[in-house]
């Protein structure tokens, strides 16, 4: 891994109506089971930021490196598992999922 090269790391947000915040944490946090249970490695969380009347929720995505000979983070195939494993969502949020990566780089 060169200089500038990081762990890429894998954002989701979107906004959720307070109305439905229980149904929506229930089923993200059950995609986030599934995908962690089918990626070895992967580690999943999910974030809250409280507005009026709804909420902006962030989904990060980190994957650990599972042997000396595999690349560290979220590469193209897992990234679409994750959008595959999240269309069940869809119902459930206000808008599109806004999906970012950044790579995440060690303190020298």
């Amino acid at each position: 891994m060169s200089e500038c090269e990081g762990v890429r790391e894998l954002f989701v947000w979107y906004r959720v109506d307070e109305r439905r915040a229980d149904a929506a944490r229930a089923a993200v946090e059950a995609v986030q089971r599934s995908i962690a249970d089918a990626i070895p490695g992967l580690q999943a969380r999910l974030l809250v930021r409280r507005d009026a009347n709804q909420q902006t929720w962030m989904e990060t995505y980190a994957r650990v490196q599972s042997s000396a000979i595999e690349d560290d983070g979220i590469d193209a195939a897992t990234e679409a598992a994750i959008a595959a494993a999240a269309l069940p969502l869809s119902g459930l949020i206000e808008g599109d999922r806004h999906v970012e990566a950044f790579d995440a780089l060690t303190m020298r």
